[in-house]
């Protein structure tokens, strides 16, 4: 299994990464990774419904589409993202929904999940995640707040009223959110937050990083579609 500790801050090129892995890829795959801010979509989704397109635009916040369904997300420096990669004839997401509340708890965190997989603190959302099948390739990827700028956040996520819209389109299910660092007695940086949930998930295996011909594998998915306005205003 590879354990990739992403250096990147881009989403684009993280989703590409996701893509590459998960179609291209053949070994198991951990990632762990962090953007600057960015608001990203699921594929079934109409992001005028989902996004306050004026105020990223004042903000100069990039809008991303991923290719996994699921709502709407919010990413900046205080976040981090995992995503699960394996070869398999039956996902067992629920594995990595599991896994992910046990490096919570390792860190003094007693958090739960619903029915969507999202994990709530108190009640309070601090992950959201998505799920994917390709061929015998399964991906399930998920955000923890950890040090969220959450005003940015719900502002960004405030979409305004539109016009009635007759296509198919997954709306996100809104849920009040916060962060982890608030939950814990003694907070630490987002820096050893990270350093911590890699530690745990890769259980003192090596870090793995790309290959210069996956980098530009990668960097060539990035610029054909993920920044492509076509493949992000598709609905």
């Amino acid at each position: 299994m590879r354990f990739i500790d992403s250096p990147e801050t881009d989403i684009y090129f993280h989703l590409a990464a996701e893509e590459y892995l998960l179609k291209q890829g053949a070994e198991d795959v951990f990632m762990l990774w962090q953007d600057t801010a960015s608001v990203v979509v699921g594929k079934h989704q109409r992001v005028q419904a989902e996004v306050n397109l004026e105020f990223v635009k004042e903000r100069q916040i990039p809008v991303a589409r991923r290719f996994s369904g699921g709502g709407a997300v919010y990413h900046d420096s205080g976040n981090i993202n995992l995503t699960f990669i394996e070869t398999t004839k039956s996902a067992r997401f629920e594995k990595y929904l599991q896994g992910t509340k046990d490096f919570l708890a390792s860190v003094g965190i007693s958090a739960h999940s619903d029915e969507r997989m999202g994990i709530y603190i108190d009640g309070l959302k601090v992950s959201g995640s998505a799920q994917c099948i390709h061929k015998n390739r399964a991906m399930y990827h998920c955000t923890l707040l950890y040090d969220t700028d959450l005003q940015t956040l719900t502002s960004s996520l405030e979409a305004s009223p539109v016009q009635p819209f007759t296509g198919y389109a997954v709306p996100s299910v809104r849920s009040e959110v916060t962060n982890i660092s608030r939950h814990l007695t003694a907070p630490f940086s987002v820096q050893e937050f990270r350093e911590r949930a890699f530690l745990f998930f890769a259980s003192g295996q090596p870090k793995d990083s790309f290959s210069d011909e996956e980098r530009q594998a990668i960097l060539r998915l990035r610029d054909e579609k993920y920044l492509s306005e076509g493949w992000i205003y598709t609905k």
